[in-house]
């Protein structure tokens, strides 16, 4: 049979739980068909690129299934008439990868580096703040000022 990967956004108001139960029955619908869900992964609630339905996140869950095609469309049916599920998308691929995807490799990353270095000392190359007198247009007026009052060598 083809391998297929899904991956579907839930609703950020519905519980983890809520998400795993929805991928739990597209596993049972597929196991009485003959097919197998190979890879499960809950990558967790994260911010949305734009608002989908007034949500600005979503819960993410990515399938790897081994299906016959005729599954694949009634189960894209029924994730479109589920109203917890925002977005779906499923993709043929040629194999199944037993790693974790980017998306969770990614995120062990980002806990690995937590320390990034010492701060830059401020905006200026001395770190010292300037003030509202400080810039360069009242520096140049107050030079000018200057070598008004001052006079002239003639006199």
């Amino acid at each position: 049979m083809p391998l297929y990967e899904t991956v579907l956004i839930a609703r950020n108001d519905v519980t983890q739980q809520q998400v795993e139960q929805i991928a739990d029955e597209i596993g049972t619908e597929l196991e009485a068909d003959a097919g197998a869900v190979k890879k499960r992964e809950y990558w967790g609630l994260r911010g949305l690129a734009y608002r989908i339905k007034k949500n600005r996140k979503g819960h993410y869950m990515l399938l790897g299934l081994d299906a016959k095609p005729a599954f694949v469309t009634e189960m894209e049916r029924k994730l479109g008439l589920n109203e917890d599920i925002l977005r779906f998308m499923t993709v043929r691929i040629e194999e199944i990868d037993e790693a974790p995807s980017a998306i969770l490799s990614r995120k062990s990353d980002d806990r690995e580096r937590s320390f990034r270095g010492p701060k830059p000392a401020g905006r200026f190359e001395s770190g010292r703040r300037r003030g509202f007198d400080d810039r360069e247009e009242f520096r140049a007026r107050d030079e000018f000022v200057r070598e008004d009052f001052r006079g002239s060598p003639e006199e």
